[in-house]
């Protein structure tokens, strides 16, 4: 009898923590930007997803490229980043299942508040990037490979600008510390508004440009590929993927605010 009693106590403690090592592994880890991280989003609509399904979220934020690599490694479970180029790249290289649109907002040129290079009346985008470069007045770049940095330096290319010498700054840092840099040396930067809206150290800068189409900041969902990552939490993962192309879920994301402004808008297609 008391063999038998010891053995159900050991089997109830074994059962206890194989239920406990469930329970701690019910989240998923998603690598995205770290705009989505610093403006608050995850922390809006994470515990909206917690609620509705019993899994929680772990972000890692870093810049776009930096995510991609995490999910080329099989790192997280899902990306969600800003680059379609880059996140088409990514599913046809076989590393995503597909991606989906789930969100955008805009980019804007945030520079001194007496605007040196006369953004405010660029012809476009493009003429506001060529007239940094010939005004030579510093410019941060995050130059960190995120999807940031790969929109703005499309837009050099494309103002037929190749940015370099004194003025042109590359920190290989997040939006959050070139913001800082910019106010500190009283420099024009390109940022995401969702960041900026977010951001509190403006000192001297303020927006000098924004509005042309080509600033248009779209986020996609990536889930992973399970041929090639078969450990992962593929299923968690969906579910996550699911609900934000939900009704449920473009309802988080709208329903974000600050300062009294909406920082991301759903477009899940």
């Amino acid at each position: 009898m008391k063999q038998l009693l010891k053995r159900a106590f050991v089997a109830a403690g074994l059962l206890g923590a194989v239920t406990a090592a469930q329970a701690g592994d019910r989240f998923i880890t998603v690598a995205s930007t770290t705009s989505t991280e610093a403006s608050g989003l995850f922390e809006h609509i994470v515990p909206k997803f917690r609620d509705a399904t019993g899994f929680d979220v772990r972000v890692v934020a870093v810049g776009t490229g930096q995510a991609f690599e995490i999910g080329r490694r099989g790192d997280a479970d899902i990306v969600l980043v800003h680059d379609t180029t880059g996140e088409e790249e990514f599913v046809e290289n076989g590393y995503g299942r597909e991606r989906r649109d789930i969100m955008y907002n805009d980019f804007i040129l945030v520079g001194p508040s007496e605007d040196p290079a006369d953004l405010r009346n660029a012809d476009g985008a493009l003429d506001a990037f060529s007239r940094i470069a010939g005004a030579e007045h510093p410019f941060t770049s995050r130059g960190d490979d995120s999807g940031t940095n790969r929109a703005e330096l499309r837009l050099w290319g494309e103002a037929g600008v190749d940015p370099g010498g004194q003025w042109y700054r590359e920190l290989g840092s997040g939006m959050g510390e070139t913001l800082n840099t910019a106010a500190g040396m009283d420099a024009y930067t390109y940022v995401d508004r969702a960041t900026w809206i977010a951001f509190d150290n403006r000192q001297n800068l303020e927006i000098v440009y924004e509005g042309d189409p080509v600033m248009f900041n779209q986020y996609g969902s990536l889930p992973l590929n399970q041929e090639r990552h078969p450990g992962l939490k593929h299923d968690m993962a969906n579910k996550w993927h699911e609900w934000l192309l939900s009704d449920e879920g473009q309802a988080a994301i709208a329903s974000y605010e600050l300062r009294g402004e909406q920082l991301f808008f759903p477009n899940a297609e």
